[in-house]
C-alpha cells in the first residue's frame, strides 16, 4: 500500500508539484485548497490517487474534521505537507496588527493546528513525516519582509523543537526553505500602506515583488523531487534550502551570525558572576 499524503495549498506552486510527484510515486494525495476547482484536472486524471478537498487552514474546526475524515477513510496519514501560504511586503512600522495576525494565522497557527491534529495518528503507528514549507526567509530576512519572515521564523522554531519530540516515535520533520521558484507566490501578495520615510529601504523590495513573478529561476517540479528524496533518505535533513539563491543566502547569513558571535565572544562570555 502506498503512502497517504495530506497537502495544503495544493492547487498551485509547490503544493501542486508535490501532489504530482507523490502521484507519480504511486501514492494517494488528499489535496486541499480553499478553492478546489483548480484541482479538478488532477483529480479527474488520477481518480484513484487524488482527492480534492476544500480546506481553509485558518479554520481549526475544519482542520480537525478533515484529518479525522482522511484517517477514517484511508486508515492513516503518512505525510503532512504544510504548504498553504502567501506573501506580504511592508516595513515593520507600516504593517498593521491585523495584517500581521492574518499572516501568522495562515503560516503558523494553521500549520501548528494541523501538526497537532495528525500527530496522534502518526504516534499510534510510530511512523510519519511532517513537511513544513518555510522559505529562505525563515533563516534570514531583509527590509520589507519583516512580517513574512516572522511567521516563517516562528514555524522553524516550532519545528526545531518538534523534531526532538517526535524523532524517537518514528516521525520525521523536514523544513523546506526555497528561494525564488516559479510559483504563484508573487501573484498572491498583500502590501501595507506606505510611509514615505521607508521608501529608500523598502522601495526596492516593493518593486521586486511587482516584477519578479514568472521569471524566477526555480522549477517547482525539481523542488518536489528533492523533497521526496529527502523524505526517503535514511537521514532526512531538518533544514533543506532549495535553489542556488537560497543556499547562498542561508550560508551567508550563517557566516554573518558566526562573525557577530566570535567578534563579541569574549564580552558575551564575560557576563557571569565571579566564581
Amino acid at each position: 500500500m502506498g503512502k497517504v499524503w495530506l497537502v495544503t495549498g495544493a492547487s498551485s506552486g509547490f503544493g501542486r508539484a508535490i501532489t504530482e510527484a507523490a502521484v507519480a510515486a504511486g501514492d494517494v494525495v488528499v489535496a486541499t485548497a480553499r478553492r478546489v476547482d483548480a484541482l479538478a484536472d488532477l483529480a479527474a486524471a488520477h481518480p484513484d490517487q487524488v482527492e480534492a478537498v476544500p480546506l481553509d487552514v485558518t479554520d481549526t474546526a475544519g482542520i480537525e474534521a478533515t484529518v479525522l475524515d482522511v484517517v477514517d477513510r484511508h486508515g492513516k496519514i503518512d505525510v503532512l505537507v504544510n504548504n498553504a501560504g502567501r506573501s506580504h511586503v511592508g516595513a515593520a512600522e507600516e504593517t498593521t496588527d491585523a495584517e500581521l495576525r492574518s499572516l501568522f494565522d495562515l503560516h503558523f497557527f494553521g500549520p501548528a493546528a494541523l501538526v497537532r491534529a495528525v500527530l496522534p495518528h502518526m504516534r499510534a503507528r510510530r511512523s510519519g513525516a511532517i513537511v513544513q514549507m518555510s522559505s529562505m526567509g525563515g533563516q534570514m530576512s531583509f527590509a520589507g519582509f519583516s512580517a513574512y519572515s516572522a511567521t516563517k521564523f516562528a514555524l522553524e522554531g516550532f519545528s526545531e523543537a518538534l523534531v526532538d519530540e517526535v524523532r524517537l516515535l518514528g516521525i520525521k520533520v523536514l523544513i523546506v526553505e526555497p528561494g525564488a521558484f516559479r510559483t504563484s507566490l508573487m501573484g498572491n501578495i498583500s502590501a501595507s500602506e506606505e510611509i514615505a520615510d521607508y521608501a529608500e529601504a523598502v522601495g526596492p523590495t516593493r518593486r521586486m515583488v511587482q516584477t519578479a513573478g514568472g521569471a524566477e529561476p526555480g522549477d517547482p517540479a525539481k523542488a518536489a523531487a528533492a523533497i521526496l528524496a529527502a523524505l526517503d533518505a535514511e537521514q532526512t535533513p531538518l533544514h533543506l534550502p532549495l535553489g542556488t539563491d537560497a543556499v547562498d543566502a542561508v550560508l551567508a547569513h550563517l557566516d554573518s551570525v558566526r562573525s557577530d558571535v566570535t567578534t563579541w565572544e569574549k564580552t558575551a562570555r564575560d557576563t557571569a558572576y565571579p566564581r
